[in-house]
């Protein structure tokens, strides 16, 4: 299977999924935790893969996305972004309301 195959199945596979550095409990960057905090504070239930687990998909991923750093949220198979974004979607209310969306 392509990287770019199991990136998009990976996707697929998941409502709500952050490709971020880490995991959940002990996230590996700043910018991860920022990602993960958001999230739990809507007590969403989301899933994360860590790439610093796996090269080809932390490299593949920047180019799946055209985006170029990590984390990485998507939320019904669309991708929202990175830590900015993500913050920013939180306190403007909008992140809550395209994770609840169906």
């Amino acid at each position: 299977m392509t990287t770019n195959a199991r990136i998009k199945k990976l996707i697929d596979d998941n409502k709500v999924l952050l490709f971020m550095k880490g995991n959940p409990t002990f996230p590996q960057c700043g910018f991860s935790s920022v990602a993960c905090q958001a999230l739990r504070a809507l007590d969403a239930s989301f899933e994360t893969f860590d790439v610093l687990q796996d090269p080809e998909i932390r490299e593949g991923i920047k180019v799946f996305s055209n985006w170029p750093t990590i984390p990485q949220l998507y939320i019904h198979g669309e991708f929202i972004g990175g830590a900015d974004i993500i913050r920013e979607l939180y306190e403007s209310g909008e992140l809550a309301k395209a994770i609840s969306k169906e």
